[in-house]
């Protein structure tokens, strides 16, 4: 295998033999060019070929500027993973302009607020999705948003534009639509061709997806992006057409970098899904013949547990990517045995750094992929082992002093590298707190060794204290996800009148399981020293665990709602 790998690295290197900057419209032009009538973007019911998604997005530019987008402006997509999305995403880039794709789960409050600070000129919308209505929150938002001609709107005053994308059905009248840009592009055909912006200047803003608080819009260029992903596909290994199936939003670095641009440097297909369902992923990898899957370990959990598991022909898949969040040790054995993947990567990184910046490789053993969150992405093939190759540079700093530490000493980990956000957008105190001396820090802690393989350890502002004793949850998580009768755990702190904060494990039992709290305690006792000890246990089921669309556990809502049960639990137990 890992001969098959170097000679499927030395065609991409071969095929990149040096790297051009250019835009995002400009890099879906080339690829056009490189394989115009290949499958480039799949769902169940429209297939589009690379030209056919080229001529798509340059009328959809034409349709924006005519509508008065101009160089820098800014366009919200509130929109899942549509073939729509992904025309129009170039098409912004086309037209000059910066996209800025927004959570499709927001709440009316989270949705106001991200239009209101993006202070978007445009937004493209779809009309419904997953029970929400967009069209009633804009009303609520922004009423007289839909009223025909220029408009000023009191709550969004940069807001001149909305654009409809009817996934239910409806539209409103007077409102443009996507179908509706389309045709205004094609009789305003070449107004866009003279829009080329500046591969180092920001084609997206890309909103954190919230795991700690209130989202930061993070500005990345269209350069990074392409760099990022093209590192992908050459850490990976990916061959020549590779079909990469996912259901992790694009508005998100996962699903937009590793699946969308990584495939486009292989002239590869994504198959879209919208939600992530484990049957329908199943069926999605048989009908469609996936080579690869992008998973987070809650999704991958649920496919090697899904109980028809067997029924599914998944003699096409190769490749597994499962990552942003750590997976138990028994997980990727599974995944080998079950889903028959042979090539199964982990990795690390943040929005602010350009998204996933380490991976592990497909040819590491399975005992690294437990371990490690991989090392830094290559950015060519030679000189790697001296990290001359490599796309980023890791180092762990003492997180009081913010001084370099030895190679193999755990800190915070930092990192730069040519792909780093331009910043927080309309944030200057947030931006030079996360970006110093052109180093990103990500609040994570973890140490990276003499190989450049790096360990995250915990999260600096996921460490609580009890009794006065500093505890380390990734110390109890990975202890008892080792325990046969559990599938996920999540260790918290919960304020406590007596310990300040009192340690909970949050679990979820495997499929069959009846292990207990008395167990899990005992466990404890066994293994960590006293203050580490949870002093409680809750089980709750997969489907109840706070989530951001990509899979991210919310560990500050888990801490509510634990701390809410707990509640409950007393009043019950005094009633």
């Amino acid at each position: 295998m890992t001969d098959t790998i170097a000679a499927r690295r030395a065609e991409l290197e071969r095929g990149f033999p040096e790297w051009t900057p250019r835009s995002l419209g400009r890099w879906l032009d080339v690829c056009a060019l490189r394989y115009g009538p290949r499958e480039f973007v799949v769902t169940d019911h429209r297939t589009f070929s690379y030209r056919e998604v080229s001529d798509w997005s340059r009328r959809l530019a034409d349709g924006l500027v005519t509508i008065g987008v101009r160089p820098g402006d800014h366009v919200g997509m509130l929109m899942a993973n549509y073939p729509e999305f992904v025309a129009l995403k170039f098409a912004v880039a086309r037209a000059g302009a910066v996209a800025v794709p927004m959570n499709f789960l927001y709440q009316r409050k989270e949705l106001a607020y991200v239009l209101g600070q993006a202070r978007c000129r445009v937004l493209i919308t779809m009309t419904g999705f997953a029970g929400l209505d967009y069209l009633e929150m804009l009303d609520d938002i922004a009423p007289g948003w839909d009223s025909p001609g220029p408009k000023t709107l009191s709550s969004l005053p940069e807001l001149g534009n909305v654009v409809l994308l009817p996934t239910d059905g409806r539209t409103r009248d007077g409102v443009l639509t996507v179908e509706g840009l389309d045709g205004l592009g094609s009789t305003h055909t070449g107004v866009s061709e003279d829009r080329r912006p500046a591969p180092d200047s920001a084609g997206d803003i890309l909103y954190t997806s919230g795991t700690t608080g209130k989202p930061k819009g993070v500005m990345v260029t269209h350069d990074a992006v392409q760099r990022t992903a093209y590192a992908s596909a050459l850490t990976r290994a990916f061959e020549d057409g590779r079909r990469i199936l996912f259901s992790l939003p694009c508005y998100h670095m996962f699903g937009y970098l590793e699946g969308l641009l990584a495939a486009m440097t292989v002239g590869g297909a994504v198959i879209l899904q919208t939600r992530f369902d484990p049957s329908d992923f199943l069926a999605g990898i048989e009908r469609h013949r996936a080579t690869d899957v992008l998973c987070v370990p809650t999704m991958t959990v649920a496919l090697v547990q899904h109980p028809e598991l067997v029924k599914y022909d998944l003699s096409s898949l190769r490749a597994v990517l499962s990552g942003s969040a750590p997976g138990p040790a028994w997980l990727w054995e599974r995944v080998a045995t079950d889903l028959g993947a042979t090539e199964i990567v982990t990795g690390y990184g943040m929005t602010e750094c350009g998204g996933a910046m380490t991976l592990t490789l497909p040819e590491d053993p399975y005992t690294v992929t437990a371990s490690t969150v991989g090392q830094p992405k290559w950015a060519g093939a030679a000189g790697i082992a001296s990290r001359g190759g490599a796309l980023t540079e890791y180092r762990a700093v003492d997180p009081v002093t913010g001084d370099f530490l030895p190679t193999g000493e755990t800190g915070e980990l930092v990192s730069r590298g040519p792909t780093t956000m331009l910043g927080f957008w309309a944030k200057p105190d947030e931006t030079a707190a996360a970006l110093r001396d052109g180093w990103v820090h990500s609040g994570d802690l973890g140490r990276v060794g003499s190989d450049g393989y790096i360990q995250v350890t915990g999260r600096s502002k996921e460490l609580y204290k009890s009794g006065g004793e500093l505890v380390m949850p990734k110390e109890i998580e990975e202890l008892l996800a080792g325990h046969p009768g559990i599938s996920q755990v999540y260790a918290i702190g919960i304020p406590d009148e007596r310990w300040g904060e009192a340690g909970c494990a949050c679990i979820v039992r495997a499929p069959g399981s009846t292990v207990t709290a008395a167990e899990v305690i005992d466990l404890c006792k066994a293994q960590l020293a006293r203050f580490k000890v949870p002093k409680h246990v809750w089980f709750l089921d997969a489907g109840d665990l706070p989530t951001t669309p990509t899979g991210k556990i919310q560990k500050f809502r888990l801490v509510e709602q634990a701390a809410r049960q707990l509640a409950n639990d007393r009043l019950e137990q005094n009633a």
